[in-house]
C-alpha cells in the first residue's frame, strides 16, 4: 500500500486507496463484507468510507447499515485506532421514506448534531476522522453549515469536514464562511470522476461528475484531497455483463476505452488497475474510492498500487478527443 495526507502535510496518513462501503449489509452480507474488509486491511488500507444514507433505498434498509456493520467489525478485529474513518451527513431522507432528494434532511446545524452522535454509535467510535457534506444544501446558509462542523471540531468529534457533490463556487463560498468565523475549513472534496467523460448535458442529479472547472478549481488548491467515487464505473470497464452508463455513452468513450484496452495489453495490467493508476497519479492527483463485493474484486483494484503510467502512456490516454 501507498499513502499520502488528508488535506495537506499537517494531516492524517492515509492509504492512497479508500474502501468504499455503500452496499455492506444490504446488497453485501456481513460475512462478506467482514472478509473484504479484513483484506483491505491486511493488504495496509486504513481508509475507509461511508455514510448515514448507506444504502437507504433497499428493501427494508433505513441507511444505518453499513455503519453498522463498520462497527461491528471494528470492535471485532480492535483496529479503530489503525483507521481513518469517514462518513457523511446531509442527504438521508426525512422523514424516512419521503421524496428524495427533495426531502434530504440538509445541512443545517441541528441536523449535523444530531446526525453525527447517531453516526457515531453506528460505528461505536467517540470520533468520525471526516465528516462530510454529502449534498449540497443550498437552503442553509454555508456560514451555519461550517459553523456546526467547527464544533464538532471543537468537541473532538470529528477530526475534519469535507464535502461531496459541490460546485466549485460553493466550496470556495464555504471555504470563505470558515475563515471569516474562524472554524476550520473543508479538508476534502468528494466527487464522481472516472476516466470516460459524460456526453454534453449528462444529468446525474445530485451525485455530478467533476467539472473541468472543479478540477481546476483543485489544481490549486494542494490543502483539499480530491476523494473520487464510482472510477472504476462499478465494474463495466472489465465485466462484460456490465454497460457502461448511458451519462458516458457516446463515440469519445468508445474511442477512449479502445485506447485504455491497449494501454492494460502494454502493461499487463487490468483496465480497471490502469484506470485507477491514471486516477492516482493525476493533476491533481484523485484519491480513488474503490468499491468490492468480493476480495478478489478487491485484490484487483489493490494490484493498481505502485503501477505508474509511463508518460507516453498517459499521453495516449489523456490526449483522445
Amino acid at each position: 500500500m501507498e499513502y499520502t495526507n488528508l488535506g495537506g502535510p499537517g494531516g492524517p496518513r492515509v492509504s492512497t486507496l479508500c474502501l468504499g462501503t455503500l452496499p455492506f449489509g444490504t446488497r453485501i452480507d456481513e460475512a462478506a463484507a467482514f472478509a473484504v474488509l479484513d483484506r483491505f486491511h491486511e493488504a495496509g488500507g486504513t481508509f475507509i468510507d461511508t455514510a448515514n444514507t448507506y444504502a437507504f433505498w433497499e428493501p427494508g434498509a433505513t441507511g444505518a447499515e453499513s455503519e453498522l456493520v463498520i462497527g461491528r467489525w471494528m470492535r471485532s478485529r480492535g483496529v479503530r485506532d489503525e483507521l481513518v474513518l469517514a462518513t457523511k451527513v446531509g442527504a438521508l431522507p426525512d422523514p424516512p421514506g419521503s421524496a428524495w432528494p427533495e426531502c434530504a434532511e440538509g445541512l443545517s446545524a441541528p441536523v449535523i448534531r444530531r446526525e453525527v452522535e447517531k453516526s457515531l454509535r453506528n460505528l461505536g467510535t467517540d470520533r468520525i476522522d471526516l465528516y462530510y457534506a454529502h449534498i449540497d444544501d443550498r437552503r442553509t446558509p454555508v456560514a451555519e453549515t461550517m459553523g456546526a462542523f467547527g464544533e464538532l471540531v471543537e468537541a473532538g468529534k470529528i477530526g475534519r469536514a469535507g464535502c461531496s457533490n459541490f460546485a466549485a463556487w460553493r466550496i470556495e463560498e464555504s471555504r470563505g464562511a470558515a475563515v471569516a468565523a474562524g472554524v476550520p475549513d473543508y479538508a476534502a472534496v468528494q466527487q464522481r470522476y472516472t476516466y470516460l467523460r459524460p456526453r454534453p448535458g449528462a444529468d446525474f442529479g445530485v451525485n455530478p461528475h467533476a467539472s473541468e472547472e472543479l478540477i481546476d478549481y483543485l489544481g490549486t488548491r494542494p490543502e483539499l484531497t480530491f476523494t473520487a467515487y464510482t472510477t472504476q464505473l462499478t465494474g463495466a470497464y472489465t465485466d462484460p455483463g456490465k454497460e457502461v452508463p448511458e451519462q458516458y455513452r457516446h463515440q469519445g468513450s468508445e474511442r477512449r476505452l479502445k485506447v485504455l484496452a491497449e494501454v492494460a495489453a502494454e502493461l499487463g495490467a487490468t483496465a480497471n488497475q490502469v484506470v485507477l493508476a491514471w486516477a492516482l497519479g493525476g493533476e491533481p492527483p484523485v484519491l480513488p474510492i474503490v468499491g468490492a463485493s468480493t476480495t478478489a474484486q478487491l485484490d484487483e483494484s489493490l494490484g493498481a498500487v505502485g503501477l505508474r503510467l509511463p508518460a507516453e502512456l498517459r499521453k495516449r490516454l489523456d490526449d483522445v478527443d
